[in-house]
């Protein structure tokens, strides 16, 4: 059984130790470098009551972890946040991604947001189905965006937009 909850401080190893994970071994990150502890201590310190980042637990062993991070520090863009969706390699196949979106999602529409944005870099099927799956539409491709392992990689941009958030001036 998984449990998924606010991440806390404490988490913060576990979060780091899952992206170092991701940004060595695969394209779902354009980050081509480890972060150390203090790099990801002021990221999580940049997430707030409208930015939350969860965590995915398995027998009180942190397995996953998903953020709304903001786009973009102008302020019109307030009320949009982007998505990021990790899980440890040997967890992953688990539904623990699956029910790690599904839970930010719920989180993003409780703390007013109206849109979250996906990038998925190409050739990751599954992930844009499950996005598809949960209400994302696609928006955009940015062709050779990113450089990594060799490649030009594209970016595939998706969309999910609240129905129900009242904008917030």
């Amino acid at each position: 059984m998984v449990h998924i909850r606010h991440a806390q401080a404490r988490d913060i190893k576990f979060i780091t130790d899952i992206y170092n994970e991701a940004i060595c071994s695969t394209i779902a990150t354009f980050d081509i470098r480890p972060k150390s502890l203090s790099e990801q201590i002021d990221w999580f310190n940049e997430h707030g009551p409208n930015n939350p980042v969860l965590v995915a637990e398995k027998k009180n062993i942190v397995v996953g972890w998903a953020a709304l991070s903001k786009w973009s520090k102008r302020c019109a863009y307030k009320e949009t946040a982007e998505l990021s969706v990790y899980v440890k390699k040997e967890y992953q196949g688990k539904n623990i991604g699956k029910n790690l979106l599904k839970t930010i999602i719920q989180e993003g529409e409780k703390v007013g947001l109206h849109t979250i944005i996906a990038l998925i870099t190409e050739g990751n099927k599954k992930s844009i189905h499950l996005h598809e799956s949960l209400g994302f539409s696609p928006i955009g491709v940015m062709r050779e965006a990113g450089y990594k392992f060799g490649r030009r990689l594209d970016v595939y941009l998706m969309q999910k937009i609240y129905t129900s958030s009242p904008s917030k001036d």
